[in-house]
């Protein structure tokens, strides 16, 4: 017989409704809490019949089969934290409310009112219920219809925000987020006030409108982050309030631009992409170590830059520098061939990693990239291919700044300068920097062949 081998995660539970079509709600909740380290549990406060298109029906747990899930959970579980989402009436919120007077943990209060798809659920008067349960919580996230109920105050923009998250502060609760993705803003804001501090966090928008369950994703991603703070002996401190929401809103912003293409509506977020992100690290790394191994062998020195050749490959949800796989040190000439200096890791390559990135963000397929010398030969022989081929010019490039806006400068001048996606980018210098050429694919054996033809033709000449 094997031997056991248990897992211990702090125990969170969500307080809600259930979506049959699976994208928010319970559902949601659950699979985020999965995902972000915890063990789920549930209290089912309400039944809908819903889908991407909308909300076609909706039934309330009566309040005493509410209480019996309550009991069942805290009598059996050590509940590190706690989020509720749909309560829809009133004596469902006043029951929840409380339980939550007793609860020795943090609690996130969700104030679902409205679905995505613009079906209310929460009855009219049931509103004014909220206010003792939001006096309980650690923190409260409204979006913007959500604090114009709760405030009377409908925010337009950053300030207004702020204002409405100071009126829910007057009511008792630790700390407000004012979630902005309705906000009119070029950037999506997420405001986060307590008595202490007010932090913005700044998401650049993402063209979709698969935002379903994006909510109920953002609420259990921070509860599961602070049931994983949370000591025995010490309370939740504000610390860790504003460490659990910055994790939780770039967590949400994955599951919305890697959302799932499903149902005849906008679709739903993808509350696993960060575990398939970091599932899919292995074989991209095994992809760069190959293609690495396969350069040294067919000896690509003719293409290797003065300042290095490095091979990089992104996962399919790749956000970061550290999410890109490359040659740490890069590959050099030697005497008679190449050699790379040393192995294949994530957050290996900057350069070249950030310049993927930026890539991505005009094409998602695009994942692997290598840069090339780029001269004379190397011009002549790009253009007899049948390639798609970008370009842009280093002498008009802005000053680089903290957010490294000269690579996504240089790629979307690239894109700017063919139709559709570039095969190869060239990059001709400046003063002080080295023109180079950089092949793109989708996959690893797309690379490998365009590098090969781009070899065999300058062996040929």
């Amino acid at each position: 017989m094997r031997s056991p081998a248990p897992v211990t995660k702090p125990v969170t539970l969500t307080i809600a409704g259930s979506d049959s079509g699976g994208g928010a709600g319970i559902q949601a909740d659950l699979k985020t809490m999965e995902a972000c380290g915890a063990f789920g549990t549930s209290v089912i406060t309400a039944l809908t019949a819903q889908n991407t298109l909308g909300v076609d029906s909706s039934f309330v747990v009566p309040t005493e089969e509410i209480e019996a899930q309550l009991d069942a959970v805290l009598a059996d579980f050590d509940v590190a934290g706690v989020k509720t989402g749909m309560l829809a009436t009133a004596d469902v919120i006043e029951v929840v409310s409380e339980y939550a007077q007793a609860l020795g943990c943090p609690l996130v209060v969700d104030p679902v009112m409205v679905a995505t798809s613009g079906d209310r659920l929460l009855d009219e008067e049931a509103a004014d219920a909220y206010e003792d349960l939001i006096s309980e919580a650690t923190l409260v996230t409204p979006n913007t219809d959500e604090a114009a109920v709760l405030t009377g105050i409908e925010p337009t923009n950053e300030s207004e925000a702020r204002d409405a998250g100071e009126r829910l502060l007057d009511i008792g609760v630790d700390g407000a987020l004012i979630t902005g993705g309705h906000l009119p803003t070029d950037e999506v804001l997420d405001i986060l006030l307590t008595d202490q501090s007010v932090e913005t966090y700044r998401h650049s928008r993402i063209e979709t409108d698969a935002t379903h369950g994006s909510g109920c994703t953002l609420s259990s991603a921070i509860i599961a982050r602070l049931a994983s703070n949370t000591d025995e002996n010490e309370p939740t401190h504000e610390d860790d309030l504003f460490a659990a929401v910055e994790y939780a809103t770039t967590f949400m912003q994955r599951t919305i631009r890697y959302h799932h293409d499903v149902g005849d509506g906008p679709g739903a977020v993808h509350h696993l992409a960060a575990l398939r992100e970091q599932a899919a690290r292995q074989p991209v790394q095994e992809s760069i170590e190959s293609l690495v191994g396969a350069f040294v062998e067919q000896n690509v020195r003719p293409l290797v830059p003065e300042v290095g050749m490095n091979v990089v490959g992104a996962t399919s949800y790749a956000e970061t520098a550290d999410e890109i796989a490359a040659v740490e040190g890069r590959i050099t000439k030697t005497i008679d061939g190449i050699h790379p200096n040393r192995g294949v890791r994530f957050g290996a390559s900057s350069h070249m990693a950030r310049f993927l990135l930026s890539l991505r963000e005009h094409d998602p397929s695009v994942r692997f990239a290598v840069n090339c010398r780029f001269a004379d030969d190397i011009e002549r022989a790009l253009a007899s291919f049948p390639w798609t081929i970008g370009e842009y010019s280093r002498d008009k490039e802005p000053a680089p700044d903290e957010e490294n806006s000269t690579m996504g400068w240089g790629a979307r001048r690239a894109f700017e300068s063919v139709e559709g996606t570039p095969t190869a980018i060239i990059d001709r210098g400046d003063l002080g920097k080295e023109p180079i050429v950089k092949l793109l694919a989708p996959n690893r054996q797309q690379l490998y062949d365009r590098t090969m033809m781009l070899l065999d033709t300058l062996s040929n000449r």
